[in-house]
Parts: C-alpha cells; sequence; structure tokens
C-alpha cells in the first residue's frame, strides 16, 4: 500500500470532502420539510393522507438508494436541461441538485418517522390541555407539540446527517465529484487500489467520528435538562 498519490491527486480528496459534507448537510435540510409534511399525514384522521404518506415511505424505505438516485438522474432529470456551471469553483450544478432531490427524497421517508416518534412521545396531556384552553388541532400541534417534539427529533437529525455523510459516496455513480469519486479517479489513474481506499476510509472516518461525539454530547445536555 503506498500513499505517492497524495501530491498528484490531494485536492481530490480535498474537494470530496467538501463537496460530501455539504451534499450531506444540505439533504438533511432539504429532506425535513417533505419529512415533517409526510409525518402529519401519518398522523392524521383521514384516510386518504395516511395511505398516501405510508404508501410514500415504504416505497423508499424498501427499494435501493442506487435505483432511486439512477431513476432521478436519469429519469426526471434527463428530459430537463439544467444549467451547467461550477458551485464553489469545484461542485458541477447539474449533477449536484439531482444528487440533493434523490438524497433528500430518500431521507425524508426515513426523517419523516423520526418526526412522527417525536410527536408521539410528546405527553398526550400537553394536547388535551391546549384543547380545553380552544385552541385548533393545528395550534395546539404548530405551538405546543413541535416545539417539545425538536428536542427528540434533533438528535436523530444529526445520526442521519452521519448516515447521509456514507451513503453519499452513491452519487460517486452518476459523476458527482464527492470523497468517493475522488478515490475511485486516482484508484484508475495510479492504478493503486488500497492506498486510496484506505485514504477515503480515513476522510470518511474524520467527518463521521468527530459529529457523533458531538451529537452524543448535545443528547447528554438534553436529557440533563430533562432530568432538572
Amino acid at each position: 500500500m503506498s500513499f505517492s498519490f497524495l501530491p498528484d491527486y490531494w485536492p481530490y480528496f480535498r474537494d470530496g470532502v467538501y463537496y460530501t459534507v455539504v451534499l450531506a448537510f444540505l439533504t438533511v435540510v432539504v429532506a425535513v420539510i417533505p419529512a415533517i409534511c409526510l409525518a402529519l399525514m401519518r398522523l392524521s384522521n383521514n384516510k386518504i393522507l395516511r395511505f398516501i404518506s405510508s404508501a410514500f415511505i415504504e416505497i423508499v424505505r424498501g427499494t435501493p438508494m442506487l435505483v432511486q438516485v439512477y431513476i432521478v438522474y436519469f429519469g426526471f432529470f434527463g428530459a430537463v436541461k439544467l444549467p451547467n456551471y461550477m458551485l464553489f469553483g469545484f461542485m458541477n450544478f447539474s449533477m449536484f441538485l439531482p444528487c440533493i432531490i434523490a438524497l433528500a427524497i430518500n431521507s425524508s421517508a426515513y426523517v419523516a418517522e423520526v418526526i412522527r416518534a417525536g410527536i408521539l412521545a410528546v405527553d398526550r396531556g400537553q394536547t388535551e390541555a391546549a384543547r380545553s384552553l380552544g385552541m385548533t388541532q393545528g395550534q395546539c400541534m404548530r405551538m405546543i407539540v413541535l416545539p417539545q417534539a425538536v428536542k427528540n427529533i434533533l438528535p436523530a437529525l444529526g445520526n442521519e446527517f452521519v448516515t447521509l455523510v456514507k451513503e453519499s459516496s452513491i452519487c460517486s455513480t452518476i459523476g458527482v465529484s464527492e470523497l468517493m469519486f475522488g478515490a475511485n479517479l486516482t484508484r484508475g489513474a495510479t492504478y493503486q487500489t488500497m492506498g486510496p481506499m484506505f485514504l477515503a476510509a480515513g476522510l470518511y472516518l474524520c467527518i463521521t467520528f468527530p459529529a457523533s461525539k458531538l451529537l452524543g454530547y448535545v443528547e447528554r445536555r438534553m436529557r440533563r435538562g430533562d432530568a432538572r
């Protein structure tokens, strides 16, 4: 195993780290809005809304992410001409946007269940007290339940970010220049396999390990507040 490729190919790994982190962060942000809608639909008394949200979640969770990325990129965006310019000097917008949407669709199905669990974890007495004061269902959800559910949801959203950092490697299959794409490019150009793969694994670990420790700290702080 040799790392002699580093002087010439290190910029691919550096840009890949930036791309991976931005991709994971924006995916979580974009996925939250449809996830909230899906969670509220799952909790609705309307059978049609419950069926639609349940069907969407089961379909997304029951199919491979790679297939979803291909469907979004070659299917939905195959007929759409996106502007071909570079974001931040190294991110190709025409590939970046489809990848964000594909990952967000997949992530929203999982985040929706996290949000639903966070809402259900709020004491039902809170809802009953709010309704007894004359609040509507919407006001109760917006002003009483959701603010309390956020504390239950945030740690799980952080875990979703850590997961997406690793799963974003799938986007390398459509030419997105994230970390795994840089490793494969280096491997193909230098005919060195182990060095680029170990370097990519180490960089993924450097991203996910501190993030996991930070999430653990935040979660402990939140639990300490509950104990008080």
